[in-house]
């Protein structure tokens, strides 16, 4: 007997939905920061044994009020998760709050496949307040599971992996055993670069920036290493953003670039020659062809 399913994490932004994806499926798939909004396409993350496949995939999280027509797109990610799932995670934190007329709450107590309450971030909760959070949540919607986790510590994943190959029906392989992702590698490193971004600027400017790869060369040293040659191009919303991306003497773009070569290296398993560029491209997040080149938009 084979088992195989689509698992989708669904949340608000910033509840842990990225590092529990990581956790889950064992490699570093979506890129983890601690602002809200980091994830922001679709991310599909396989594991698989000789009798069972999962495919997980993670979300951005919910924007309650979208400022732009990305953020639209975003909200248009998770809708695409009800429709396909065969089981759903629901990840969840103690200082959250959701009004009963609430769009998700209505959308959650409608789902027909099992659905599992994920209390995240147990390790700084206490006990009687994740209790407290079971009875809240399971006199709303009526939860298959109900698990309390850890995913930055690794807390109950395990337990929560087993739980899902439970419920997981059976079928056949959707993807072939060797593969991790259906994300090209270029995908993966223009989501690293925009994690330093996130990581080394404040305030609207990593909301404001998009990473292209312009160019992806693999070619060899003079010493016959592996080598990859990466332009890429951060866009940024307005004038004003260029000159603080690139920073005094051009010291912090230099630094992303330094932070984000080391972590593409230790991903592609390769050397890297990476370059970095800036372009102002006013208000691309409003941009429809911007958005497409993005994958916001088909």
């Amino acid at each position: 007997m084979h088992k195989s399913g689509f698992v989708n994490i669904i949340g608000r932004p910033n509840v842990g939905k990225s590092t529990l994806m990581n956790a889950l499926v064992g490699e570093r798939m979506s890129i983890i920061t601690n602002k809200p909004q980091t994830t922001r396409h679709r991310i599909i993350g396989i594991v698989s044994d000789d009798d069972y496949q999962i495919v997980f995939s993670d979300t951005p999280g919910i924007i309650r009020d979208p400022s732009y027509k990305m953020q639209v797109a975003m909200n248009s990610f998770v809708k695409t998760t009800f429709e396909d799932s065969d089981i759903m995670l629901f990840v969840t934190e103690k200082n959250e709050k959701y009004a009963d007329d609430d769009p998700i709450i209505e959308r959650l107590k409608r789902v027909e496949v099992p659905l599992f309450l994920v209390i995240n971030k147990m390790d700084i909760t206490e006990p009687e307040e994740i209790a407290a959070l079971i009875k809240l949540w399971n006199d709303r919607i009526p939860f298959k599971e109900t698990i309390p986790i850890s995913a930055l510590k690794k807390l109950n994943t395990e337990k929560l992996f087993e739980l899902i190959l439970e419920d997981l029906p059976e079928g056949h392989p959707y993807y072939p055993k060797d593969q991790l992702t259906d994300k090209p590698e270029r995908f993966f490193v223009s989501e690293i670069i925009r994690e330093k971004i996130f990581l080394n600027y404040k305030q609207e400017i990593p909301y404001s920036t998009e990473v292209g790869i312009e160019s992806f060369k693999e070619t060899k040293t003079n010493k016959g290493e592996d080598l990859v040659r990466i332009s890429a191009l951060i866009y940024v919303a307005r004038k004003t953003q260029k000159p603080i991306i690139i920073g005094k003497a051009g010291a912090a773009i230099k630094k992303v670039g330094t932070d984000a070569r080391k972590d593409i290296e230790k991903f592609l398993e390769k050397k890297v020659f990476l370059e970095l560029h800036v372009k102002i491209k006013d208000n691309w997040r409003d941009d429809d062809q911007m958005l497409k080149r993005f994958s916001y938009q088909h």
